[in-house]
């Protein structure tokens, strides 16, 4: 899982298009190589305990970037996981694309066992090749985007299964919802007619919103029932200068309002330099927009974990 790399921090669609990139702006790509290489990946500031998660209840764990471990009633899941010290393009021993500012609150040998990897859409932050090959496990079903199941080795899980907007899939006990986000889904570029999707999930008592990449977007006004979302784990940063396809902390916590969220999560900060707001910056934003509702804010730093029992 660990790679040379030889660019960072080229912002949200940097590792779709590096190698325009490097012709257009060859000091500074090498100025950030050298950097890249000096700078330490900083260790967590929490770590999770999933060993001692209970059969019964809601359980999540914030593990970095939008990778979050979840247990619903003895069901485990991953979304987006990413666990690569670098993600980008795998040319060999090299990866071009963005080193990780923090590791992983947990590594994958340190994970229970997973039934279920749920993956918002094709980006390399969030569809890691190298992260997903250690996951491949005949125990293990995977629900991603729409044309996008070609890029994994789908005869090494248990099912693969794509959704569209609006489709569905019951993977054993979780009722699993892909509905539109405000995003796009090429990882290369020229391949548009990739998906792209949030998703709800539901498992008898509980309710799950994955936001997954999005900017801001009407759409989640329409997810919201008369039973809220125990959780919503929501996109919070990389919005400067990308706010054509980030949502700013504020429009999230809107969002996941319109759906009727209970407990917010936020995910997608902290862990790359994908843009140009201050490390912090989005985390003390949504502090700010919750107000008097703070604890609402479920976790606030890389390893923290969430719980409800009903």
């Amino acid at each position: 899982m660990h790679r040379r790399t030889v660019v960072r921090g080229v912002g949200f669609a940097g590792v779709a298009g590096l190698g325009s990139f490097v012709y257009r702006a060859a000091p500074e790509f090498w100025k950030r190589v050298s950097q890249d290489r000096k700078r330490a990946v900083l260790p967590a500031p929490h770590r999770p305990d999933p060993k001692s998660w209970g059969d019964r209840g809601l359980y999540a764990a914030w593990l970095g970037h939008a990778t979050v471990l979840l247990k619903i009633d003895g069901f485990t899941l991953l979304t987006d996981p990413v666990f690569s010290t670098r993600v980008g393009i795998g040319l060999g021993p090299v990866t071009l694309g963005l080193k990780r500012l923090v590791e992983p609150a947990l590594n994958i040998v340190d994970l229970p066992k997973i039934d279920l990897v749920l993956l918002s859409h094709a980006h390399m932050d969030h569809f890691d090749l190298p992260s997903l090959r250690r996951l491949e496990s005949r125990g293990a079903a995977v629900v991603t985007a729409a044309k996008t199941s070609d890029l994994l080795r789908v005869n090494r899980y248990g099912s693969v299964r794509e959704l569209g907007w609006g489709e569905r899939a019951v993977i054993g006990p979780l009722d699993i919802r892909a509905f539109q986000v405000n995003h796009w889904g090429a990882r290369m570029r020229n391949d548009t007619y990739r998906g792209y999707n949030g998703y709800t999930i539901e498992s008898g008592r509980y309710r799950v919103l994955f936001g997954g990449d999005t900017a801001v977007t009407t759409a989640f006004r329409s997810l919201r029932k008369s039973r809220p979302f125990d959780l919503g784990i929501m996109p919070v940063g990389a919005y400067d200068p990308w706010i054509r396809a980030h949502c700013t902390p504020e429009q999230s916590w809107q969002m996941a309002n319109d759906a009727g969220v209970e407990s917010f999560l936020p995910v997608h900060h902290q862990t790359f330099a994908l843009s140009r707001e201050p490390y912090l910056e989005p985390i003390e934003r949504i502090q700010a927009a919750a107000g008097r509702n703070a604890d609402r804010v479920a976790v606030r730093r890389i390893g923290e974990e969430f719980q409800v029992i009903l």
